[in-house]
């Protein structure tokens, strides 16, 4: 497997540009509108920079049907976009060769429970700053810290309501492909949430195993099973 480092990732001109690919990365699909507004720019200015990154095979269009009851005519397609495997890689997957290597490494030497313990390790120190369970914070706002502090690790996470409950989304995953080969990586993510937030967390989707975006998804509310409400 070859090595893509920073140096080696396609990288769009000029810091609009990266940002537009910043917000693709957390909230795509979405349209040169919505762009525009979150980044208070023009839209056509906004347009001007996706038709580049477009060019660049950077971005890619996509449709999305209108809901009723917009502003917008019943049904009409809007253009979207999102980014392509290109586009993701120019924010870097860096090392991941050399990593792999490692872990082969600590697998023979030591065994799967000292990838597991690596794992575990390198997650605590990522989440070291966010609050326990049982703690002043709610489930609701340990997931927003869980969500900042991923994203401060180049995760892309944001948190999105989920009937009773919250989603950690993270758009990016700066190991997926080392994750393809050791999944503890993953299995210890949800493990620290679960400790974390001391709720049962589920695993919805992963990058690693093909999918655009890691979604967790965390109750809010406790649902009794049906012996717990017959006692």
């Amino acid at each position: 497997m070859k090595e893509v480092t920073m140096a080696d990732a396609p990288k769009p001109d000029g810091e609009t540009r990266r940002r537009i690919m910043q917000s693709l990365l957390k909230r795509a699909p979405v349209t040169a509108a919505e762009i525009a507004e979150e980044m208070e720019m023009s839209t056509a200015g906004v347009r001007r920079h996706l038709d580049i990154l477009y060019e660049q095979d950077l971005i890619e269009a996509v449709h999305r049907t209108v809901p009723r009851g917009t502003s917008r005519r019943r049904g009409r397609p809007a253009r979207s976009f999102r980014l392509t495997p290109k586009g993701r890689e120019s924010f870097g997957h860096a090392y991941d060769t050399l990593t792999s290597l490692a872990l082969e490494t600590l697998r023979d030497v030591g065994g799967e429970q000292a990838v597991c313990d690596l794992a575990r390790r390198r997650i605590e120190e990522i989440l070291s700053e966010v609050p326990h369970a049982g703690s002043e914070a709610s489930v609701e706002e340990i997931a927003h810290a869980l969500a900042r502090a991923f994203d401060e690790h180049g995760y892309a996470a944001t948190v999105t309501a989920a009937g009773s409950g919250v989603q950690i989304c993270q758009h990016h995953c700066p190991v997926s492909h080392v994750a393809e080969q050791f999944p503890e990586l993953c299995a210890a993510e949800h493990e620290a949430i679960a400790n974390r937030t001391g709720l049962h967390v589920q695993a919805l989707a992963s990058i690693a195993q093909g999918n655009d975006v890691c979604t967790t998804n965390i109750p809010l509310s406790t649902v009794n099973t049906p012996q717990e409400r017959r006692g």
